[in-house]
């Protein structure tokens, strides 16, 4: 054999090692990935998600938005322009109000998007000419949720009253309209996307901090070797938990007094509410994804699966929790989901202390709902530690 002949079939069997050590290697990786049920279940989970997350559930259009009544003139054009309204796929007339007062509690509270006033003599200054005003204010905590509302309502409401100005009234039908849309933009007029966004980064920051943080404390005693130390104390399960995520909650409140400061002096958030309020529910909050992060420490085997669970919780909570897009443009079962996550009360919870100054009646639903969502996140997580301990 010749010496280039002797150079190659040298380097085809150098070739041919490589490759066999190659397709060994990758074997072996496959292997371990399969028996790593929940690695292997989040590779083809996550692209699943967020397809159905992102096709079925994201909507930035949203309709059907409810809506209060503010009816102070009952003439045939009131009446036909609040069957307009009603026949509208963004106005889902939910609330009848008898008073500003009880408008503004509605806005207040979260149970209304919109409140529609039909003034007095309305149905007569149209017929007269004057062109009166339709005076509508709208939650514009989130700008997204209420821009296509606004924009449709007048010429839906021209439509219906087309019906009515007919005969010796027929000149009113013409352009302009015979009433103006006077819209106003409550807690956010000026439209700034900052006013929405920050609010919702404290929830979202102190979500995946908090979530991780505790998520990694059982599993990296477990790696250590250090929770042999831990049990052999004389203390209880509930002990050690509250003792583990005592300094997150601490570390929650740094991270909520920096996200503050920043707000203030670059964005200029304004706190409008009152700071004791929202500290005391910002701290159940802290406290619902500490136990919850637990919860997960408690079962993963180990801190890559942790980190894991910590997604999969964390995902869906900045994508059904109304952060990203308007929380009632979604379908009813995404909102079913979003009621359950405590990053959707927090949310309305944020925007309301620091954009409408709601008091703790005005939040009583979430503050509830978030509460109860805490109490049975750590009696989860202190039965999973008991079971750990067994």
């Amino acid at each position: 054999m010749s010496a280039p002949d002797f150079d190659l079939d040298r380097r085809t069997h150098g070739f041919m090692a490589a490759w066999r050590r190659f397709v060994a290697i990758f074997v072996k990786e496959f292997i371990q990935l399969r028996r790593d049920r929940l690695t292997f279940a989040t590779m083809i989970m996550i692209p699943v998600l967020q397809l159905l997350l992102f096709g079925y559930a994201i909507n930035t259009d949203p309709k059907h938005l409810p809506t209060a009544i503010l009816m102070r003139d009952d003439s045939p054009i009131s009446r036909s322009l609040l069957s307009a309204i009603r026949a509208t796929n963004y106005f889902n007339v939910t609330h009848v109000a008898h008073s500003v007062a009880e408008a503004d509690s509605l806005l207040l509270s979260n149970q209304a998007q919109f409140v529609i006033e039909i003034p007095e003599n309305f149905g007569r200054d149209v017929i007269r000419g004057r062109r009166p005003a339709l005076l509508v204010t709208a939650d514009a905590t989130d700008p997204t949720a209420t821009g296509g509302a606004i924009n449709a309502l007048s010429g839906a409401a021209q439509i219906a009253l087309s019906r009515d100005l007919v005969g010796p009234l027929a000149n009113l039908a013409q352009k302009p309209a015979p009433f103006e849309v006077r819209a106003h933009r409550r807690y956010n007029p000026s439209g700034e996307t900052s006013l929405n966004i920050v609010p919702g980064l404290m929830g979202t920051i102190l979500t995946l901090t908090m979530l991780i943080f505790t998520a990694l404390s059982v599993t990296r005693e477990i790696e250590r070797g250090t929770m042999e130390s831990l049990l052999a104390m004389p203390i209880a399960p509930a002990e050690i938990m509250l003792g583990k995520i005592a300094p997150y909650v601490a570390v929650g409140f740094t991270q909520l007094a920096i996200i503050f400061v920043v707000a203030r002096l670059l964005f200029g958030v304004p706190i409008e509410g009152s700071l004791l309020l929202f500290i005391a529910l910002s701290t159940l909050f802290i406290t619902a994804n500490l136990s919850v992060g637990y919860t997960f420490s408690t079962i993963a085997v180990n801190q890559l699966q942790a980190m894991q669970m910590s997604f999969f919780f964390f995902l869906p909570s900045i994508l059904l929790s109304g952060f990203m897009f308007p929380f009632r443009g979604m379908p009813r079962w995404a909102q079913w989901i979003g009621e359950i996550l405590p990053l959707t009360h927090y949310l309305r919870i944020a925007r309301g202390v620091m954009l409408k100054a709601a008091s703790l009646s005005d939040l009583a639903y979430d503050a509830t709902a978030l509460g109860l969502f805490t109490l049975a996140a750590m009696g989860v997580a202190v039965a999973r530690f008991r079971q750990t301990l067994d």
